[in-house]
């Protein structure tokens, strides 16, 4: 059984909680569209304004800490946030709803707000010596007894540091009992100052705004504040604290307790020495390059909605399998426009990371989407784009470098040899990932098949496909119009297995056949032509839509990691790339099948 006002109480309704806001914007409405007006009503409309803006708040400190091709080097904890402690976070939010009604029981005590001035100066200086008198100290003593009392830390607080990693959305990430009390700090001195006569709405929006700010620059996990603003001013360091400073609270629990002043630590003794020196080495070492990754997976963009799909975007979304979400439609112009600004100024950048047996694997990104590589103006760029990347990793001192989905594409860069050619002293190893994702598709392939249709057949992939096929007795028809490149793979066969690669140049060909591997586009008219039952493979990117409920469709190829690897929080099936590695969906190809499958990717 849970503690006393450990749970949420609206815990049981997952996401319909936000259900709860309805009273305020029915209220609101009401008062907009009849002739009476409710007392204090617009208090309403106020908070809904705030709880928008603070969530707002966190959104953006989050898509910023994100940005790893902006802040790798000043990642204070360089550690991964796993499924796990999104999942844990899911609900970050629940106190700007707790504080939402608090606030519409409290504020509706004063005036309505529009008899109150929207700016008064006096208000700032009682609301600043109310929270460095009351909401500090008071902060300071109510953490300090969760951290030393057993019971308290046991059933309550230690919710708050089971995320091993500190996020802004960490800071919401506790039980109801803790932000209660947290209500009561912040509203004091809003409270106070309405009492005194000094209440503004500036005030109000500007102290939990500001409130906000400094709790997400807290739990950022990204030290962003320069060590020599403390060296010229060495009062400072007691007024308001760093990233730094309370990471090392995280992971030292029994110090740094101070809400923003560490001050407060000063005069009770719980200062942690450290403080000073790691904030001055993280940030002297933010010009340096971090660690050398061991693996570099240089994908791309799909399409303006998966783009939508990436880790700095929208944490929950990226987080989970991609499908298009009706709520992000709106966004979609702000995608199409971040896709103009990286085709005309953006780079290869980093996207993402991971740890696998103390090896870091990082996911970088071409800045380009998918219907670019079919635009043969973008085809020197996009090469461009991609021999930069590889020469860079090759500088770094990375193992391997992995091209991903249309970066390998045949006609752009013949499947990579384009740059090993040219730069034939490269140390890093530049590989495409076919042989696996042959080996993936040729696992799900039920072993009674005897038959088999293939789109993309002459591609790496599809020979190889047809081949390992062949070789089983299985009939494939190798849908492709050019023969003389259906010969050319049907000669690389044994002499008793070529009458098993069947030539075909149209979809009818198909109509009887149950199995189609898809590495073409397929439209919905070509999908037509398979017959009712049919199960459709795929390696083709972007994945097919499927048109047929009376056939199945697989998801594309994919393979799943080992339980051990750390720090993966982001699930990249159809956001990037047509071969990915991911953890809560997918198959293990069987490892003789991948030796099998290799001799045909040579």
């Amino acid at each position: 059984m849970s503690a006393p006002l450990s749970a949420w109480p609206w815990e049981i309704l997952g996401n319909f909680k936000y259900m709860l806001y309805g009273p305020f914007l029915a209220r609101i409405l009401y008062t907009r569209y009849q002739d009476d007006t409710i007392r204090n009503s617009n208090w309403c409309l106020h908070i809904i304004i705030l709880c928008l803006l603070r969530g707002f708040m966190y959104q953006a400190w989050t898509s910023y800490t994100s940005m790893l091709f902006l802040t790798r080097n000043r990642v204070i904890i360089k550690k991964g946030v796993d499924f796990k402690q999104i999942d844990k976070e899911w609900h970050w939010d629940n106190f700007i709803l707790l504080q939402a009604i608090v606030a519409a029981l409290g504020l509706s005590m004063f005036s309505d707000p529009e008899t109150l001035g929207v700016w008064n100066k006096k208000g700032i200086i009682v609301v600043l010596m109310l929270h460095v008198a009351v909401s500090e100290p008071l902060y300071y003593y109510i953490h300090k007894c969760f951290h030393e009392n057993k019971y308290l830390f046991t059933h309550y607080h230690a919710v708050h540091h089971s995320s091993p990693v500190p996020q802004v959305y960490t800071a919401g990430h506790a039980t109801f009992l803790e932000h209660l009390f947290l209500t009561i700090v912040i509203g004091i001195p809003i409270i106070g100052s309405f009492v005194l006569g000094y209440g503004s709405l500036s005030l109000i929006y500007g102290y939990v705004l500001i409130f906000d700010t400094l709790r997400c620059l807290g739990h950022s996990n990204v030290e962003i504040i320069p060590h020599q603003i403390f060296d010229k001013i060495p009062l400072l360091r007691y007024v308001v604290y760093t990233p730094t400073y309370h990471s090392l609270h995280h992971v030292e629990t029994g110090t740094n307790y101070c809400l923003f002043m560490p001050l407060f630590d000063a005069l009770g003794n719980t200062l942690n020495s450290k403080s000073r020196d790691m904030h001055k080495k993280i940030s002297l070492d933010s010009g340096k390059n971090s660690r050398v990754p061991d693996f570099v997976f240089l994908a791309h963009v799909v399409d303006m909605s998966s783009a939508m799909h990436a880790p700095f975007v929208t944490r929950s979304v990226s987080s989970m399998p991609y499908y298009t979400r009706i709520h992000l439609k709106p966004f979609l112009p702000i995608s199409f426009l971040a896709m103009l600004i990286m085709w005309a100024k953006s780079k290869t950048f980093l996207n993402s990371f991971y740890y696998l047996r103390d090896r870091l694997h990082q996911t970088w990104i071409v800045p380009r989407f998918g219907f670019q590589y079919f635009l043969p103006f973008a085809a020197d760029g996009i090469n461009k784009q991609i021999e930069e990347a590889i020469l860079r990793a090759d500088r770094l001192g990375v193992k391997v470098i992995s091209l991903a989905a249309l970066n390998k594409n045949e006609s752009l860069n013949g499947g990579g040899t384009l740059f090993v050619n040219k730069h034939p002293n490269l140390k890093v190893r530049v590989v495409h990932g076919n042989t696996l994702t042959a080996a993936a598709i040729l696992h799900e392939i039920p072993e009674d098949v005897t038959e088999v249709f293939l789109t993309g057949a002459t591609s790496k992939l599809g020979r190889a496909i047809a081949l390992y096929l062949c070789r089983k007795n299985v009939r494939v028809l190798m849908l492709t119009l050019s023969t003389e490149r259906f010969r050319k793979i049907q000669k690389e066969a044994s002499a008793d297995t070529q009458k098993y690669l069947v030539h075909v140049t149209k979809y009818q060909a198909a109509q009887n056949c149950k199995t189609w591997i898809i590495g073409k586009w397929t439209t919905s008219r070509q999908q037509s032509f398979a017959p009712s039952g049919a199960k459709f493979y795929q390696f083709v990117v972007p994945a097919i839509h499927g048109s047929r409920r009376d056939c199945s469709y697989g998801t594309l190829a994919a393979m799943k990691l080992p339980e051990d690897v750390e720090g993966l929080g982001a699930c990249e099936v159809n956001f990037l790339i047509l071969f990915s590695f991911i953890s809560r969906k997918n198959i293990y190809p069987e490892k003789n099948k991948i030796s099998k499958i290799f001799k045909y990717m040579i």
